[in-house]
């Protein structure tokens, strides 16, 4: 390994931990944050290696450093919240019943669009993935890690399938939405098998090609896990 590989995989490291201490409050706007040569102590690397880590940070709207200022916390509507790391970070969080609510906003404007694009524009390998994925929920023990996992699946899937490069890149924020909100729904719902059959008529209506009953099968789908979310 490199030297210059090290520093990145350290400078990435020390990024990670700044970054969830940050997304998760522990290090909040305002808050005096250590200069470069406290944080080079504190995690027992190279100023260079923490130079890199605060630029990872700034790119992602996290942080900002400049001379004579110093590194300090933005305020988080600065913040890149659809960036991988962010909503990753953000499952360390433990959302709370608000931010979920705003995930199922965000998911009802894109998915059901999605659906009806999907209808659209789908072939047999989307369509494939689709069903493939619908099939691991149903073969799974419901609501195991394995029925999530399909369930997360499935709706990524359904991304690809409009072959649509925006839509596509919405992947990290729906599997982190679904990675956080499935628990809480499907273990509210008291029948697994209306879920099925809910994704079960979204996808029958994408290989129908049609594309407002896929549009409006999708919106209910997600209409109905808020619902689970509301009555929790």
């Amino acid at each position: 390994m490199t030297s210059g590989t090290r520093r990145s995989n350290l400078s990435f490291r020390v990024a990670q931990d700044l970054g969830r201490d940050i997304v998760c409050g522990e290090r909040g706007a305002g808050q005096p944050f250590p200069t470069e040569a406290e944080l080079s102590a504190q995690f027992g690397v190279s100023r260079t290696a923490v130079r890199e880590a605060v630029k990872m940070l700034a790119a992602k709207g996290l942080v900002s450093s400049k001379p004579r200022q110093g590194i300090r916390v933005l305020p988080e509507e600065s913040w890149n919240i659809l960036d991988p790391d962010v909503l990753s970070w953000s499952l360390d969080s433990q959302p709370s019943l608000g931010v979920l609510r705003e995930f199922f906003q965000m998911r009802v404007a894109i998915e059901p669009e999605a659906a009806a694009l999907a209808a659209r524009f789908a072939d047999d390998e989307h369509r494939n993935a689709l069903q493939t994925a619908l099939d691991g929920m149903a073969a799974a023990t419901p609501n195991s890690d394995a029925a999530r996992a399909a369930d997360v699946e499935f709706h990524v899937a359904l991304l690809y399938a409009t072959k649509n490069r925006f839509y596509i890149r919405m992947r990290d924020f729906v599997r982190t939405a679904l990675h956080v909100s499935i628990p809480v729904t499907t273990s509210a719902s008291a029948d697994y098998g209306d879920t099925l059959r809910s994704h079960s008529g979204v996808l029958a209506a994408i290989c129908a090609g049609n594309a407002d009953v896929a549009r409006r099968r999708m919106r209910r789908l997600i209409e109905e896990a808020r619902t689970y979310l509301d009555a929790g």
